[in-house]
């Protein structure tokens, strides 16, 4: 896999992708285009039959703190102070355009 790709490549990219580009813009874009496939190459390149297929590059471990009954706000004096409640639950006004 090469890293270049020519100024005609990059305007019939920009073409399918409905883009208007100026011509500096067309330069800047192949240049840059140039050298993520040259990178994407190198990448290729190296010699990965014994690296174990990964989605992560480091552990991951759970953040979420343990789930404890806490004291809270009582339910009946927040609904009271609320604009609109029906049912024990915040009424709020209907998601796009969905009949209430």
């Amino acid at each position: 896999m090469s890293g270049e790709i020519s100024r005609d490549e990059v305007a019939h990219v920009a073409s399918l992708a409905r883009l208007s580009i100026t011509d500096d813009e067309l330069t800047t874009f192949t240049d840059q285009l140039c050298v993520v496939l040259e990178t994407a190459a190198q990448l290729n390149a190296l010699d990965l039959d014994d690296v174990e297929p990964m989605a992560q590059p480091y552990p991951l471990a759970n953040v979420l703190r343990v789930d404890e009954i806490v004291p809270s706000l009582d339910r009946d004096e927040v609904l009271a102070q609320a604009p609109a409640a029906e049912d024990g639950r915040f009424r709020v006004p209907p998601a796009l355009g969905e009949a209430p």
